[in-house]
């Protein structure tokens, strides 16, 4: 799975189907592309969003994760050009436009075209291009941004696809997805390489199981009825920015867990980066694993002092076998609560492929409880949640749902709800009611903020 190229079909229809909206977007974006540059675009690329349905915080720790591609996605309108430059332009005007030389360029922040920037980078590298050939692109995109769906995964997916086929290359998705992942360091995140996977990978109507290391993806058909609301809590938050703080805080912190509980049982801990590596070397279940956990750390963080003697390292040594860039100045470390979530979220999600597969009488139910013990876990041990995300999940039950979580890095962003097909339509209302209509910046966008949607297909060339 993997090992073939991304999909290039003749027309948007063979990935969204007839619908008027989306011959209009089509359409819309021809226009604005001629505009821009005197001329219609050769091609499109686009590459999905995508939701995790559990499974969080845990794929740069090494375990499997569940997500699915969403409908909503990136689209690249493209043509080439002789004058070897990167010209970008967005739909959105939020977004100003940007040029740089197609070979020689510096991914410097968190603008959107360095997202750009670090797909085209990864498919250089990887496919050794010498000379890469200029180009123009417009970017559209549905993915609501710092939002939890992968709205910045998709843009360097979506970049880069367009750089290996307007440089007439050919990348299989794995190793698109592979150098994806790689290349996102650059814009300051140590991401794990689901959000690239399953916007490679994606099929349409089925969730993936992920496995990294080799990466792989194993189709999980979930059950009848089964049906997943997206509910934005509007509070943004995107996980380059402030990283040192939480998102590679975390990282961090899990990599010193692993390193402690590695050193303690023996295992050349210099060589653990992940804390799936100090299970494989003990040899131990993920439920063992959560009760070492409960044995080895105490619950209150850990001071830089107190790890350099776990690890028997200067400050010096503890900055570059265990921290990064972003971390280097951190003063404490919560060890307890972040591996704890890690093993015991990384059981719910081979729980809940299990109940997809064997469906037993109440299958939704039992999915639903393993969706509300990740909130719980992320709320709590991993404190990735916040006010409004925790005041969504619940409304969301309350409202109907069988298991509400938050869906991607936290602290702002979405949610993801399990809703059985005969109440959706109320569930959506209330939900509706409840959270968004009480407020009227949140009214103003609950069109965008509030929606089903249904398993959607991986990045795609198409041309028309």
């Amino acid at each position: 799975m993997g090992e073939e190229q991304p999909s290039v079909y003749n027309s948007p229809a063979k990935i969204y189907g007839e619908e008027k909206d989306v011959q209009n977007r089509f359409a819309a974006l021809n226009d604005a592309f001629t505009k821009k540059y005197g001329h219609p675009p050769l091609f499109y690329a686009r590459a999905p969003g995508r939701v995790n349905i559990i499974g969080e915080h845990i794929d740069y720790c090494g375990y499997a994760v569940f997500p699915m591609a969403l409908e909503q996605d990136i689209v690249y309108a493209v043509s080439t050009n002789n004058n070897g430059k990167y010209k970008m332009a967005n739909t959105n005007s939020n977004f100003g436009d940007y040029e740089t030389d197609v070979k020689s360029f510096e991914i410097t922040g968190h603008q959107w075209y360095d997202y750009v920037l670090c797909g085209h980078k990864a498919t250089i590298d990887e496919a050794k291009i010498d000379v890469p050939v200029g180009m123009n692109t417009l970017v559209d995109g549905t993915v609501p941004k710092s939002a939890g769906l992968s709205s910045s995964s998709a843009l360097v997916c979506c970049s880069a696809l367009t750089t290996m086929y307007a440089n007439k290359k050919n990348l299989s998705k794995l190793t698109l997805a592979d150098a994806s992942q790689r290349c996102e360091a650059y814009v300051g995140t140590e991401g794990g390489g689901m959000d690239q996977a399953i916007s490679f990978l994606a099929e349409a109507g089925t969730a993936k199981l992920i496995e990294f290391k080799p990466l792989r993806a194993t189709d999980v058909r979930l059950p009848d009825g089964a049906n997943f609301v997206i509910a934005n809590s509007l509070r943004e938050m995107t996980k380059s920015e402030n990283a040192g703080e939480y998102y590679n805080k975390r990282v961090s912190e899990c990599r010193i867990a692993a390193q402690i509980l590695s050193n303690k049982a023996g295992i050349e801990w210099r060589k653990t980066r992940r804390l799936l590596d100090t299970q494989n070397a003990m040899n131990k279940s993920l439920d063992e694993m959560v009760q070492l956990v409960e044995k080895t750390f105490h619950k209150e963080p850990y001071t830089r002092e107190e790890v350099c003697k776990e690890l028997n390292i200067t400050d010096e040594e503890l900055i570059k076998e265990c921290l990064n860039p972003t971390t280097a100045s951190s003063k404490e470390f919560k060890l307890y609560h972040r591996a704890k979530h890690v093993y015991s979220e990384a059981a719910r999600v081979w729980k809940f492929k299990q109940i997809c597969e064997e469906n037993p009488p109440d299958s939704l139910k039992a999915l639903g409880e393993l969706m509300n013990a990740s909130q719980e876990s992320c709320a709590k041990d991993y404190e990735c949640s916040c006010d409004e995300l925790d005041e969504l999940t619940t409304i969301c039950r309350e409202s109907g749902a069988l298991g509400s979580r938050l869906t991607g890095a936290g602290w702002g962003g979405c949610t993801v709800s399990l809703v059985t097909s005969e109440v959706i339509e109320s569930f959506i209302e209330k939900v509706k009611s409840r959270y968004f209509e009480c407020n009227e910046k949140r009214r103003e966008k609950v069109k965008e903020a509030l929606f089903a949607t249904k398993p959607g297909s991986g990045a795609a060339i198409i041309l028309i």
